[in-house]
């Protein structure tokens, strides 16, 4: 089973507002730039990001249904700030993890497996 809500409350109060310091510029931390399906709001959420050849690959670690996630698919598109440039990304996607296994290092690898962590969203790089 996926890591419990608990600790994706925990992290989005402790860890994220750390991570936030150097996601975005620090392989394999991300921010990932969403807005809120019925408050509008932008959201700047700091992630884990692996590049694939269309696009990005987001292990979803908390499983399927995260605010961020319902985010992304309903508008059909985010940013991603990697490596300090900005990504427009589009047509979300789950597959998979082991579809998309060569995208992740081989202790990522077993981290998700472990957890049993098996679904990943896929995003593809905007043309624009």
């Amino acid at each position: 089973m996926p890591l419990s809500r608990s600790i994706a409350r925990a992290n989005r109060k402790i860890t994220n507002p750390i991570t936030r310091r150097f996601a975005g510029r620090l392989a394999p931390f991300a921010i990932l730039v969403h807005t809120g399906r019925t408050s509008g709001k932008t959201f700047r959420t700091p992630i884990m990001v692996f590049p694939v050849e269309s696009g990005f690959a987001i292990a979803l670690t908390y499983g399927r249904g995260t605010d961020w996630e319902k985010n992304v698919r309903s508008a059909g598109q985010c940013e991603l700030i990697y490596r300090g440039k900005t990504w427009r990304l589009t047509n979300p996607r789950t597959v998979d993890r082991e579809s998309v296994r060569t995208a992740f290092p081989a202790i990522v690898r077993l981290i998700l497996a472990a957890n049993h962590v098996d679904d990943v969203l896929l995003l593809d790089k905007s043309g624009s």
